[in-house]
């Protein structure tokens, strides 16, 4: 009896397709993969409250730059239109186009700067905590 059951079940197995994998099932592309921040910094999460993940799109126009600023918590962005040049001062500058991911810096004062002609969109999701700011104000 045994035997015949196990005959069954192989037959069936036999005849099943295989269950796709997930790549397969959904395929999706890395946009970014990483431990460090932009600047070379580790990523550290805030550990001053509940988790909170604010998403927003950050627009700059064309001609225009953001104060100098830093994050807090990490801050991953993606460029969705324009090209933004970011003055990390003593670590240099970076240019990001459509299609960038990166890790933002996190203790270091940056600016970004669009010297085109069309505004800069950049999704920017910040992954921080309870009382602790995504993004503060340096002098």
């Amino acid at each position: 009896m045994g035997r015949i059951l196990l005959c069954c079940v192989l037959a069936v197995l036999a005849g099943a397709p295989l269950a796709a994998s997930a790549s397969e099932a959904y395929p999706s592309q890395v946009l970014l993969d990483t431990g460090k921040t932009v600047t070379g910094e580790d990523i550290r999460y805030p550990a001053t409250g509940s988790a909170k993940v604010t998403a927003q799109i950050v627009t700059i126009a064309p001609g225009a730059e953001t104060v100098l600023h830093h994050h807090p918590a990490p801050m991953f962005a993606y460029i969705l239109e324009g090209e933004v040049t970011v003055d990390y001062g003593a670590k240099g500058k970076q240019t990001f186009r459509p299609g960038d991911a990166f890790m933002e810096a996190i203790r270091v004062p940056h600016k970004g700067i669009n010297a085109g002609a069309t505004p800069v969109r950049i999704l920017a999701v910040s992954m921080g905590a309870d009382g602790t700011a995504n993004v503060a104000v340096d002098k």
